[in-house]
């Protein structure tokens, strides 16, 4: 266990076992969030992630969401990849090398920016962590293309993770403490301590430890979270914020999915997939980890920020956000497991399996100045933002891998499927067909500009434009061929806008509408390989259009949209040479979601969302000249569907509460060939106030013990299989 895990859990030992040591006034304790109740949606909120301008959620011209920390304790969202599942429209999965990766509206990985305190280090797939989400005040979410907020990526959407801060509302102390199957343990705490009219701060800690979060042997998980921050207001003008946070986790053996195999081998097939040559999931394989021992995934960042924001008067202000950010990640694993047709040595097959060793030494800073205007053109509000960016990252990647070994003499030998004999991960040297250093250097800088403009006070006209100069400097050294080094500095220039409108046709309802492009690299824009720095960033460009409508003195909000986004210039191959790739590749999507929530009475809440998605490949070619045109893109459920119910007991201090999460199938691959069936997952909890500072949750996951196949991974024939039935008490704490 590493140090700042053990002062992580130290700190939290402290904060949820103390008696009050804060005093509160009446009219703080009312606002208490506790589990068991949901904050309802509000629709003239600000959500500072889809726009600069200070707008509402029903202001901004696209489809906007909020989960708040009271909503994730709600539904006992414990992690990042449980909470972007709870997203309509999303569905999340846990690929090692991807933790918490999301995929949303028809698009995957890099096309969904995930931001922490609206910063964007790097493209999602890399740098995202499936943090505790104890440290998180609210999630923000704004779909379809961003890049004129955030640059290159977002073309699907954004994820927002934004960190606890400090407050002024007086001095008060919350935590956490949850138990549940497979030894799975949470501790979280945090203070709030106003100093003075003028300052105050905060700090959260957190820790989990679990023998598996999907029940699957020798993977072992840990996690932990040291965050603080403190807020100066030395005057009405003028306020400062200085942050600082620390996450790291492991896990041992890395979970890789349940490897397919053909059904004439297979003990208890499953039907939970159909592939078009036989291969099946074996539930005898359910809880095996084909990881030798000594392989691990794990990872440990920090990040220091500052924001500034100035009211200079006359309706003008300023902001600055500075970020610096530093992070390890570790990969140390066997990446592929794949079956191996019978032999002498193995009867029924066997799983050959690759090893591989790439660390990830990442350091980022970004500086970001915006200055705003509130005022009036011609006697309609304008709310202008214009601003300017720059930012720059070090990042150097050590890589070895080696081919699938076959041979029983071999390192990381082939394995018996049902009675596994993992072996040691080499410590020395191994058989490698990669032996690589990557040295990246990236330098990014931008101007951007927002406007709002009301035509009338009911009719909204927003806009905003983005460009980016981006230098990447990116360095190879083949230690396989004596050093030898390869060198590429490509640049990019690229331009992004959006326009949209808001309308108020009645009181409560505004329909809304959106233009919007995007940007997106053939790959991570750090990990690209020499020879894919040539290519040009793929274009995206939405259209959208929706509602948003709340009734009933806003007990009940409803939202819809419809969308379509397309994407042009992804890698494909020639079709006069099918061995040549180039960029003329098509992939798009279009849809429609909707959301509800709704206090039906003092006692009864509902929410709800549901989302359908048409999306494919519009033109794609393979080696061989295979032509993937038509097909769905891997990872893309049709149809997701979520919903909860609450409900409290009028002659006891009980909450009850119901949840439900489906999704259709998705595809593993882009032949369409593996298709993993859909799946419908439903929970439950108890919650019981013991008193205004303590509320006990019994909750149970998976109730149906439903056996689903979550995400795909790599290879395509590995499937990530969800959690089992399982349960949890939680004892949540707030003085």
């Amino acid at each position: 266990m590493s140090r700042s895990m053990l002062s992580a859990g130290a700190i939290v030992a402290v904060l949820t076992t103390c008696s009050p040591a804060f005093a509160e006034d009446e009219e703080q304790r009312d606002t208490i969030v506790v589990t068991g109740e949901r904050e309802r949606l509000d629709l003239d909120a600000r959500n500072d992630t889809a726009s600069r301008l200070g707008l509402s959620a029903r202001e901004t011209p696209a489809a906007v969401e909020t989960i708040t920390q009271a909503d994730l304790q709600v539904q006992g969202l414990r992690t990042s990849r449980e909470a972007f599942n709870s997203v309509v429209g999303a569905v999340s999965g846990n690929v090692p090398g991807n933790p918490a990766v999301v995929s949303l509206r028809g698009f995957s990985g890099g096309a969904v920016s995930i931001l922490q305190d609206g910063a964007r280090v790097s493209t999602s797939t890399m740098v995202t962590r499936d943090t505790n989400t104890w440290h998180f005040d609210r999630i923000e979410v704004i779909k379809g293309p961003a890049s004129v907020l955030y640059g290159e990526g977002a073309l699907a959407g954004v994820i927002n993770k934004v960190t606890r801060k400090p407050a002024f509302d007086g001095d008060h102390l919350d935590g956490l403490l949850s138990f549940g199957s497979f030894d799975t343990l949470t501790a979280a705490g945090g203070v709030n301590l106003r100093l003075s009219d003028s300052a105050a701060i905060r700090a959260d800690a957190s820790y989990m430890r679990s023998d598996s979060l999907y029940d699957v042997e020798d993977n072992d998980t840990r996690s932990a979270g040291l965050t603080g921050s403190i807020l100066l207001k030395p005057s009405t003008d003028l306020t400062l914020l200085f942050a600082v946070e620390h996450y790291d986790d492991r896990y041992d053996s890395s979970y890789q999915g349940v490897p397919l195999v053909p059904a004439a081998v297979a003990r208890d097939p499953s039907d939970a997939l159909r592939s078009a040559d036989g291969l099946v999931i074996d539930k005898a394989l359910r809880h095996r980890n084909y990881n030798p021992r000594g392989a691990y995934s794990g990872a440990n960042e920090t990040t220091l920020r500052s924001r500034i924001d100035y009211a200079a008067g006359g309706g003008w202000s300023i902001a600055n956000d500075f970020t610096w950010y530093t992070a390890r990640r570790d990969f140390v694993l066997s990446g592929d497991q794949n079956f191996t047709a019978p032999s002498a040595a193995f009867p029924n097959g066997s799983f050959a399996r690759s090893v591989q060793r790439i660390y990830h030494d990442h350091r980022f800073w970004n500086e970001r100045l915006a200055v705003a205007h509130d005022g009036a053109i011609a006697g309609h509000r304008n709310r202008f933002t214009l601003g300017a960016e720059y930012n720059e990252t070090d990042f150097i990647d050590p890589r070895q891998q080696s081919p699938m070994f076959t041979g029983l003499g071999d390192p990381v030998a082939p394995v018996d499927p049902w009675n596994p004999v993992v072996g040691t991960f080499p410590t020395g040297t191994i058989y490698t067909v990669t032996n690589v250093v990557f040295d990246s250097h990236l330098k990014t800088a931008s101007v951007f500009a927002e406007d709002a403009f009301n035509i009338t006070p009911a009719w909204l006209i927003v806009a905003g434009a983005r460009y980016d100069h981006i230098d990447l400097t990116r360095v190879s050294t083949d230690l396989n061929a004596g050093g030898r080094v390869s060198r590429a500095n490509p640049t990019y220039d690229p331009f992004s806008w959006r326009l949209g409108t808001t309308y108020d046709v009645a009181p409560g309802l505004t329909l809304y509408a959106q233009y919007t492009t995007a940007v997106t690299p053939v790959g991570s824009m750090l990990t690209l390989s020499i020879a894919n720095t040539s290519y040009r960033l793929t274009k995206g460009r939405s259209f959208e259009a929706g509602f948003k409508a709340s009734a009933f003195d806003e007990r009940v909000t409803l939202t819809g949209a419809a969308y379509r986004i397309e994407q042009e210039n992804i890698l494909t191959r020639d079709p006069a040479n099918s061995a040549q790739v180039v960029q003329g590749g098509e992939q798009s999507s279009q849809g429609m979601e909707l959301s509800v929530d709704a206090a039906v009475t003092d006692r009864l809440a509902l929410s709800g969302g549901i989302s359908y998605t048409d999306a494919q490949y519009d033109q794609l070619i393979e080696a061989g000249g295979v032509d993937r045109s038509g097909n769905r893109p891997i990872n893309i459920p049709s149809t997701t569907v979520n919903g909860s119910v609450l409900y409290s007991l009028k002659a006891l201090p009980v909450t009850l509460g119901a949840f439900v999460r489906h999704a259709s199938g998705f595809y593993t691959d882009t032949a369409n060939s593996i298709f993993v069936r859909g799946h419908t997952v439903a929970d439950a909890s108890i919650a019981w106030r013991l008193a205004d500072e303590a509320t006990l949750t019994l909750r149970g996951r998976n109730l149906t013990d439903a056996f689903y196949g979550e995400y795909s991974g790599y290879p395509a024939t590995n499937i990530y299989i969800g959690a089992p039935r399982s349960v949890e008490v939680a004892l949540s704490t707030r003085f």
